[in-house]
């Protein structure tokens, strides 16, 4: 009979251990983000000061080092906006939203992912503007001869 008391007796070490596996999942979780935050604000502050490059690197090494596990998407989500950052020098919008679309693609419960959504239409329409552009003059010099 379902929420007896006998059932739920022969169930409790089931439920008990369920709980104690997603306690523990939550907590490597937690763990694994305690452990790269000071990183990630290092990755940060050379952002803030235009140092792109070695924002990146931390990054990337989060990400080689975290196999798929928070704060990868974290620093994948950095990277992104590194290479939409129309400070950087090599700067590369393709880039970008191929990285936003990872996050949504292999981190879907990520809370990065609406974010990465709208950074991939933001770069769409970069995308089309500057095709556009590219068109008007094509245009202009097609007419000026």
């Amino acid at each position: 009979k379902f929420g007896s008391r006998a059932n739920l007796e022969k169930e409790a070490p089931s439920l008990i251990l369920a709980g104690l596996i997603i306690s523990v999942t939550l907590g490597c979780a937690s763990v694994q983000y305690d452990r790269f935050s000071a990183d990630l604000q290092n990755a940060s502050d050379l952002y803030a000061h235009g140092d792109f490059e070695g924002s990146l690197k931390i990054n990337q090494d989060i990400v080689a080092q975290c196999d798929h596990k928070a704060p990868a998407d974290q620093a994948l989500f950095n990277m992104g906006l590194i290479y939409a950052s129309q400070n950087y020098q090599r700067k590369d919008f393709k880039r970008s939203r191929t990285i936003f679309q990872k996050i949504i693609r292999e981190y879907p419960q990520s809370p990065l992912v609406a974010q990465s959504r709208t950074w991939i239409g933001v770069l769409s329409v970069i995308e089309r503007s500057k095709e556009a552009d590219i068109e008007v003059e094509q245009t202009k010099k097609k007419l000026g001869r």
